[in-house]
């Protein structure tokens, strides 16, 4: 019998927030005009966010090694750090969205504008699915639920590593579109 390490109770919470986020960054996304003002240049928040994504993507891979190698207690310590660096680029993100007009893609050429949408798209669609992903295989993982952790983690692993990765691709394509 697996040992609980943390509380069953907490999966109503990660479906919560799984199902309230992507609604959230859905409606800051549709608004096209800020919502508040912050006395600094908010386009700070793009280069930051795009350093986060550089970060998270280095710790996931590192912890993918970690674990092959069987240094769990490591590979845990690096994966909660990926997971807390991702929640706080959401905060960012957010922070972002609300208080900068929205930022179109300016390159004229079809193909490089199409490759822009395609990983842009696939990153947006795949993002949707990362928060409940990511967040049960650290329930799961923190549970001492190993089998679980692991069927999940054969899913959430790449698609978290696609978004982290893409999220930087995403900003130098559009970073020279941004007008602050």
């Amino acid at each position: 019998m697996e040992q609980q390490s943390i509380s069953p109770k907490l999966k109503p919470l990660i479906w919560a927030v799984s199902i309230i986020v992507p609604l959230l960054v859905g409606g800051l996304l549709s608004a096209r005009e800020p919502i508040v003002h912050f006395d600094f240049n908010t386009y700070i928040f793009p280069k930051i966010n795009a350093g986060i994504n550089s970060i998270v993507t280095l710790l996931l891979l590192v912890g993918l090694y970690l674990i092959k190698k069987k240094r769990i207690n490591q590979h845990k310590k690096v994966m909660l750090t990926a997971f807390g660096l991702s929640a706080l680029f959401l905060v960012s993100y957010v922070l972002y969205h609300i208080s900068t007009p929205h930022t179109a893609y300016c390159n004229d050429g079809p193909v490089p504008k199409a490759l822009y949408l395609f990983i842009l798209i696939t990153h947006i669609g795949l993002s949707i699915f990362i928060v409940p992903l990511a967040s049960f295989s650290i329930f799961h993982g923190l549970s001492l639920s190993v089998e679980k952790h692991r069927k999940l983690v054969r899913f959430s692993f790449p698609i978290w590593l696609y978004v982290s990765l893409t999220g930087v691709l995403v900003y130098l394509m559009i970073s020279p579109c941004y007008g602050g």
